[in-house]
């Protein structure tokens, strides 16, 4: 009997189906925030467009020729076995036949579309996704993002290369950063070379990010292959230039001391949340 009648008086406290108890607090508003892969690709573009560069997009669809050939990688030319290409579509035989579709392996394409639309001097960068035949694991992925430039003038030297990246790597990784240049081999680029920053983890003392060398891989370039210039109609003897590309990807393990890529791509908010604007 008594427990009936506290239910009773209890029912009669009761607010009325459909209102709102005003005294209740107020639920907190969880703020947004852009992803730390977006984060750095921004700060990127916003170091290369102070420093004059156009940023240029294009397909993620891509054929042969922009993605292969004009690059001076020729269909029996070992580079291609480093892309493992995702071909979506072979190429039919005969006149006028259809061209091989793939999923792109790098930006470089863009560059080769952008010289053969437009006239020297060019200074473009182009970031965005790129896609490869690789196995998900905590180093690899099938899917990444790459920033590559293109600097096309007359009288573009190496000196010019190395002074632009050197500011990028500085401007980037902070000012007592050292970096280094290493002789490399690019289809595309002769001479070719690759820059490594000292390790953002260890300072350069050697630890497992770095793989106790002290240095980090942070992209690849070159001075543009004359072949690359004939192929979209541009007069070697006449223009230089060089070119330079980036893996954000590899570059955010190491600013983040990030263990795992598949981390940026599983959408945990706990590892998401650890990177506020």
């Amino acid at each position: 009997r008594e427990l009936a009648a506290r239910r009773a008086a209890l029912d009669a406290r009761r607010a009325p189906a459909g209102t709102v108890d005003v005294t209740l607090p107020g639920r907190p508003v969880v703020m947004g925030r852009l992803h730390p892969l977006t984060q750095l690709r921004e700060r990127i573009e916003a170091i290369f467009a102070r420093l004059g560069f156009q940023i240029v997009e294009g397909p993620e669809l891509e054929d042969d020729w922009h993605n292969f050939e004009a690059l001076n990688i020729p269909p029996d030319h070992p580079a291609r076995d480093m892309q493992d290409t995702l071909y979506l579509a072979s190429p039919v035989p005969g006149e006028g036949s259809r061209p091989a579709t793939l999923l792109r392996t790098h930006t470089s394409g863009m560059q080769i579309r952008y010289m053969e639309a437009h006239r020297p001097p060019v200074r473009i960068i182009a970031p965005w996704r790129v896609y490869r035949r690789d196995n998900l694991d905590p180093t690899h992925s099938p899917m990444f993002t790459q920033v590559e430039g293109l600097l096309v003038d007359e009288r573009v030297t190496l000196a010019d290369l190395k002074g632009t990246l050197f500011t990028f790597a500085r401007e980037l990784l902070g000012e007592a950063t050292r970096v280094r240049f290493r002789p490399s081999f690019f289809p595309y680029t002769e001479p070719s070379a690759e820059m490594d920053a000292a390790c953002m983890v260890c300072r350069g003392g050697g630890c497992a990010t770095c793989k106790h060398s002290g240095w980090i891989e942070i992209l690849g370039s070159g001075m543009v292959h004359p072949a690359v210039f004939e192929a979209v109609g541009y007069d070697p003897d006449r223009y230089t230039g060089f070119a330079f590309g980036l893996g954000l990807e590899r570059l955010a393990i190491a600013l983040y001391g990030v263990s795992d890529i598949r981390l940026f791509y599983e959408n945990d908010l706990r590892f998401l949340e650890q990177f506020p604007l």
